[in-house]
């Protein structure tokens, strides 16, 4: 069942319109009151990205821990995956991430973690969903029991330390030119630092945030910045982080770029031969290439699919054994070391395995060869268009027209108003009509309503 306010990652929408000071409020204290077990001083800790309206967000969501009783301990600007791990290092009760991801500045969210340092299930959404209806289910603290709000200091040194520590012991990245683009999000301060430290020559772009720029011509959903450096400073490999920095995408010595799938390949090859997968495969959604399957089937791997959302791919995950998975988009979640996906510590996988095989990024990161996918984006802002029959007859002459031989995904963003239509197959001008003939179908819809 869909939720009334949580998403496929969060809560999200346009700041001071769907996000506003009322929201965040109600949703720590729906938040609070669900994480209070025991007699202790509970605490949560709040992370954000840079966008302008996190301070109006951060301080919302502070009056709203302390009025039930929680104190609360602000990070700063820092990645998403800092404050999944500084919840559980913390002894924290529960983690807020303020970040609309890769969205622009205008939008916003709110992310949850456990004192796991796991992102809530449905289950605990759809609890805390209820008691943001059902105002009477709160209890204010009485003025005695009101929690306390402070600054964490060190906190970005500590997910430094922490992401370094994912590598071999003495390996570094002497040798390395690395441009590493930060979208002018969160990690702008953490990952070059980062990666500085373990010896590279570090080139920085979009570090700069104002509030305003975030993912803005910059960050892993535009590359072209990156790429251009690259080729630039003639780097032998360039990062590309999104706003809170979960996802990356990396591009090679020659200035292409490699995808989430690519990396997923690399990574899971690697491991496997060190013997350090879990399980003889890998998870990823239905939006992975058909290109990966079957690289993987060719080498004695499995591909799991899961619905769209990092969080899905980590609950498959978790279920049956996996340490490996991912998203297209470049979520990579590594399950030995994170409880979510953390754009900084995959690439710094990737980068140990280009050290280790003494090859260029190229080489490293390009394992299969694509099947021709195409994704294409049709706006509706209201009804259930996936519903109409005219649509359904479209998706279902369209997966007969590629057959087994190719795919077609038609599905509603869990973070956008629009429908997200890919289809994949080894006949390119075949997915192209087929993609056409759905995006029809869902545009006369659109326009009729």
């Amino acid at each position: 069942m869909a939720q009334k306010y949580f998403g496929t990652d969060g809560i999200r929408g346009i700041a001071n319109a769907a996000i506003t000071p009322e929201l965040a409020m109600k949703v720590a204290q729906a938040t609070g009151v669900m994480f209070q077990r025991g007699e202790y001083r509970h605490r949560a800790v709040i992370g954000k990205d840079t966008r302008l309206s996190g301070y109006m967000i951060e301080n919302a969501l502070v009056a709203g821990f302390t009025s039930v009783g929680i104190d609360v301990l602000l990070l700063g600007p820092v990645p998403t995956p800092a404050v999944a791990l500084l919840t559980r290092s913390m002894r924290a009760d529960v983690g807020v991430m303020i970040s609309a991801s890769h969205n622009r500045y205008e939008d916003n969210g709110i992310k949850l973690f456990g004192p796991d340092g796991f992102k809530l299930p449905d289950a605990i959404e759809a609890k805390i969903e209820a008691v943001l209806d059902q105002p009477s289910l709160l209890k204010l603290s009485k003025p005695a029991d009101i929690g306390r709000a402070m600054r964490v200091e060190g906190d970005r040194a500590r997910y430094i330390e922490f992401a370094k520590r994912t590598l071999k012991r003495n390996l570094t990245f002497d040798g390395l030119r690395i441009v590493v683009d930060c979208a002018n999000g969160a990690a702008y301060k953490v990952a070059p630092e980062a990666l500085w430290e373990l010896g590279a020559d570090v080139v920085s772009i979009g570090v700069e945030p104002d509030g305003f720029n975030i993912n803005r011509d910059v960050g892993s959903t535009a590359p072209e910045a990156l790429v251009k450096k690259v080729r630039e400073v003639r780097a032998d490999i360039g990062i590309a982080l999104d706003g809170d920095a979960d996802r990356v995408l990396i591009v090679d010595e020659a200035g292409k770029l490699v995808d989430g799938d690519q990396l997923m390949a690399a990574i899971a090859q690697s491991w496997n031969d060190d013997g350090r997968l879990s399980r003889p495969g890998i998870v990823a959604t239905i939006m992975s290439n058909l290109g990966l399957e079957r690289y993987l089937e060719g080498h004695g791997l499995s591909l799991a699919r899961t619905a769209v959302g990092d969080r899905y791919v980590l609950e498959h995950m978790r279920q049956q054994g996996f340490n490996l998975g991912g998203e297209q988009s470049g979520h990579i979640i590594l399950l030995d070391h994170c409880t979510t996906g953390d754009g900084l510590v995959a690439a710094l996988q990737v980068m140990a395995i280009v050290k280790q095989q003494d090859k260029p990024v190229s080489q490293v990161c390009r394992r299969f060869d694509p099947v021709p996918q195409l994704l294409r984006n049709v706006r509706f802002k209201a009804g259930r268009p996936l519903a109409d029959a005219g649509v359904a007859r479209a998706i279902e002459d369209g997966r007969e027209k590629l057959g087994k031989g190719g795919r077609l995904v038609v599905r509603a963003s869990g973070t956008e108003p629009v429908i997200r239509v890919m289809g994949e197959g080894d006949k390119l001008d075949l997915v192209e009509r087929v993609v056409d003939d759905v995006c029809a179908a869902l545009t006369a819809l659109a326009e009729a309503a």
